[in-house]
């Protein structure tokens, strides 16, 4: 049996293995962000985000600083000369240093670059990427304004800076020409997609020799650095070791390796069994009228095209075709966190999904029973913990993920050890998660029969399916994560410092 990873276990590691080198974490969004209330008030908050969770460990740890774009109203207020915070609020352990962009560079470098053209282009997902040489040089600026902040944190030192995905994948190559002392590590947390796909992205070649600045890159499947070695040996002046995840450049080495990111498993499980989720489970019980749970299906997660939305709105009216048994009884809710929503195929995805149940409840509704319920709309942890107590059964059918850590937190969530996941064959986790009814997410008659096994399963095969999935997700958690990446990062670290020691010598 595998060892339990903590959080306290992995600050334990994180101080003992950093000994006196400085932490730098380097991502787009902010751990902490200072808005102001309806009375003009100061309030920080903690983004919901499972970056978030992932990395805060490793800044509390090591008393290091986190760089990140400050979004918040009032984060320039809150920020001493340096453009830095203490955080978290009461009880501050590390340094939080903003970037500040302006309305064009952010329009340019995140909403276009980053989520119109290498989103699409990562997730293979079927919508055109958009590239504007305009928006890929604002893209070259900000990553170059992020290397800056970290160079004046570093100031010519040795430091481990740990960057986090595709919207700084520059940063590395200027870091490496800067400072050789620093010791760069980056985690991708979305797909990479193959060469063919790559290719299609004018500047393919400039992303993998940015990326290649890191001494290492993880990725969250085996698939996905497979393919990254293949780029860097086919599309760029590189070689890559046969017998290793090693790619050669310029007398630079950068090991590739895969890390499938988690969640804290303890935490999702014990919020899950608390009394205030117990009480939220009545409550949407009220709200979408459903009097029987073993007929409920759910799926939450953000409004996005790369979720496989309009195919598991569609399974839901194949499903009453074909199984007449279950009207007036079934119902799906789907929870949607809205996102992006100045970007157009996102509205125009939100349109589709309010004409599909629209069409679906007029056909089908009768009395009081609609069986879609649509709900796009914020609702918090202890909410969406409660959903998914209440459904039979939950619907991850992403086109294409890194990870899925909706998956994951469903897993977590099942105290009473039932529930059923139906899930994207796509998705990376599928690759963990054996338990699963795994579908093709762009069959719409596959979705519709893994719903109506979920409905059927005995309540035997339910508990052994998700058992071996609960013990999957508890043994292989956010912590075991960061223990892995660190571990290969610190012996990275130890074999610079002997060839270094060889050479003096």
């Amino acid at each position: 049996m595998a060892p339990f990873w903590s959080r306290e276990r992995l600050q334990g590691l994180i101080r003992e293995g950093l000994g006196g080198l400085p932490l730098i974490v380097v991502s787009n969004r902010e751990p902490w962000m200072h808005q102001r209330d309806g009375h003009g008030l100061i309030q920080a908050e903690r983004p919901a985000s499972g970056l978030v969770t992932a990395l805060e460990p490793f800044a509390e740890a090591s008393g290091g600083t986190w760089i990140a774009h400050g979004s918040g109203d009032a984060d320039r207020c809150s920020v001493d000369a340096r453009d830095a915070v203490a955080v978290p609020p009461g009880r501050p352990c590390y340094r939080l240093r903003r970037v500040w962009l302006s309305d064009a560079e952010q329009e340019g470098y995140y909403t276009h670059l980053a989520n119109r053209a290498l989103w699409p282009l990562c997730h293979v997902a079927f919508v055109p990427p958009h590239y504007e040489a305009a928006h890929w040089h604002t893209y070259r600026q900000v990553n170059a304004r992020f290397a800056e902040a970290v160079l004046q944190e570093a100031a010519g030192e040795a430091a481990l800076v740990f960057l986090q995905d595709y919207h700084l994948a520059l940063v590395p190559r200027l870091l490496r020409q800067a400072n050789p002392h620093l010791l760069l590590v980056q985690f991708w947390h979305v797909p990479w997609p193959n060469r063919e796909l790559l290719r299609t992205f004018p500047q393919a070649d400039a992303l993998i020799e940015g990326l290649l600045g890191n001494d290492l890159i993880g990725f969250q499947i085996p698939a996905h650095a497979s393919n990254f070695l293949d780029a860097a040996d086919r599309l760029v002046e590189a070689r890559v070791d046969p017998d290793g995840d090693l790619v050669h450049q310029n007398g630079h080495r950068t090991q590739v390796g895969a890390y499938p990111i988690s969640i804290d498993y303890q935490q999702w499980n014990e919020s899950a069994a608390s009394s205030a989720v117990a009480e939220a489970m009545q409550c949407w019980q009220q709200q979408i009228g459903v009097h029987d749970p073993a007929l409920l299906g759910v799926g939450m997660e953000r409004l996005d095209y790369t979720k496989g939305l309009p195919q598991r709105l569609l399974a839901v009216e194949r499903l009453l075709e074909d199984h007449p048994e279950w009207h007036g009884r079934f119902c799906f809710v789907q929870l949607l966190a809205t996102s992006r929503t100045q970007i157009t195929e996102y509205r125009r995805l939100r349109s589709e999904l309010e004409r599909i149940t629209a069409r679906v409840n007029a056909r089908w509704a009768s009395g009081g029973w609609q069986p879609l319920q649509l709900r796009i709309e914020q609702r918090d942890v202890r909410e969406r913990l409660a959903l998914q107590r209440l459904a039979r059964f939950c619907v991850v059918s992403s086109l294409h993920d890194g990870m899925n850590l909706v998956a994951k937190e469903f897993v977590a969530s099942r105290c009473d050890g039932d529930g059923v996941l139906i899930l994207s064959r796509f998705a990376g986790c599928a690759l963990e998660l054996g338990g699963a009814l795994q579908v093709h997410p762009y069959c719409v008659e596959q979705i519709a029969a893994a719903m109506a096994q979920a409905l059927s399963l005995e309540p035997a095969d339910r508990r052994l399916r998700m058992a071996q999935m609960r013990r999957q997700v508890s043994d292989y958690n956010v912590y075991r994560w960061g223990a892995s990446i660190l571990a290969d990062s610190l012996r990275l670290r130890d074999q610079m410092q002997l060839q270094s020691s060889a050479l003096l010598g």
